[in-house]
């Protein structure tokens, strides 16, 4: 049985590269744009978070409306889902706490969470417009087809690539979104603008979680201690304590650095992480398709997942923090004064 299996893999290895190669992957660290929508130039990551926003907001609707007392099929899968990740919650913050973030901690999983595994779809990274070569290297030569009377192209199973220049069999206008035009056997070159990439892919989306996470966190520890939050960032009674006054003054600016730092820290975490795990597939797809890209698509899965649970729980733990800050010191502080 084992003997099947190492020929059937290798099997598969020679089919993959032989017949079935990809072609030269080329990595684009900015989003492509795809098209306009008014003055908004929307790109391919801009439109995969309203696809996974429109994810969201539908699954929500039919499974409020599925409710019941005994949960069953894929609503009491949802209903699990949040049930557990609820209890999670609060058994870090407690009950009270925990039902005040939950809706902010339990987005901030929701979406990384379905944006990461959106992103692993096989939609992603083939399917767009076709951009005309600007002498880029690495170029695909694309054949052109119709179906139905609609002008079609495609990448063959064995695409050759192209350097550029006068020997790429591209004709196009200037511009630099201009439709390429093939030429007399139907070809050209070009490179794909996909409508789908992942969203985190676009470092303004950790970017943007990360500033959301940010500014709830500021503002429940706010609201749990009033102007005495700020104590912890700005020494205003540092007179009181003389030269140490000045400890505190510089401990409060570590705190201060330290806390704007977690936006950096949590977005290219993020990031990095969804960034590389493109570019790896892309790699794996191109050099040994069929077996080695599906041990590491395995691989995306987990980390997908993980890193959602990471950035809601590092939040979770920060709001936590925040609200009990100098809560601890507090207590002692009045303990000692009752016991004097």
């Amino acid at each position: 049985m084992k003997i099947l299996i190492a020929v059937g893999v290798i099997a598969l290895v020679a089919v993959g590269v032989i017949f079935v190669k990809n072609p030269s992957p080329v990595v684009i660290v900015k989003p492509e744009h795809i098209f306009d929508l008014g003055p908004l130039a929307v790109t391919n990551t801009m439109f995969t978070s309203w696809c996974v926003v429109a994810i969201l907001v539908v699954t929500g609707f039919f499974v409020g409306r599925n409710v019941s007392v005994v949960p069953s099929g894929f609503s009491g899968a949802i209903e699990a889902l949040i049930s557990g990740f609820y209890g999670i919650v609060t058994q870090v913050a407690g009950e009270e706490n925990g039902r005040k973030f939950f809706w902010v901690i339990g987005t901030i999983f929701l979406y990384v969470l379905t944006s990461n595994y959106f992103g692993l779809l096989p939609m992603n990274g083939v399917i767009g417009k076709i951009e005309p070569g600007h002498g880029t290297p690495k170029q695909v030569i694309f054949e052109q087809t119709k179906i139905a009377g609609y002008p079609v192209a495609y990448i063959p199973n064995a695409p050759a690539a192209c350097a550029g220049g006068d020997a790429c069999p591209t004709k196009h206008v200037a511009g630099e979104h201009a439709e390429p035009k093939a030429a007399a056997d139907g070809k050209f070159s070009g490179l794909i603008s996909p409508w789908f990439r992942s969203v985190n892919t676009d470092v303004n989306t950790p970017l943007a979680i990360a500033i959301f996470s940010f500014i709830f966190v500021e503002y429940w520890g706010l609201s749990a201690l009033g102007p005495g939050y700020l104590k912890k960032f700005f020494a205003v009674d540092f007179y009181k304590r003389g030269p140490l006054g000045l400890i505190d003054i510089f401990v409060g600016l570590l705190e201060l650095v330290s806390e704007l730092s977690r936006m950096v820290s949590f977005t290219f975490r993020l990031f990095g992480n969804v960034f590389a795990g493109e570019v790896l597939l892309a790699m794996m797809a191109f050099l040994v398709p069929f077996v080695l890209v599906d041990v590491f698509y395995g691989l995306e899965l987990f980390v997908g997942l993980i890193q959602a649970f990471v950035f809601a729980m590092l939040t979770l733990v920060f709001a936590q923090t925040a609200v009990s800050h100098h809560g601890g010191e507090e207590h002692g502080s009045e303990h000692g004064e009752a016991h004097h």
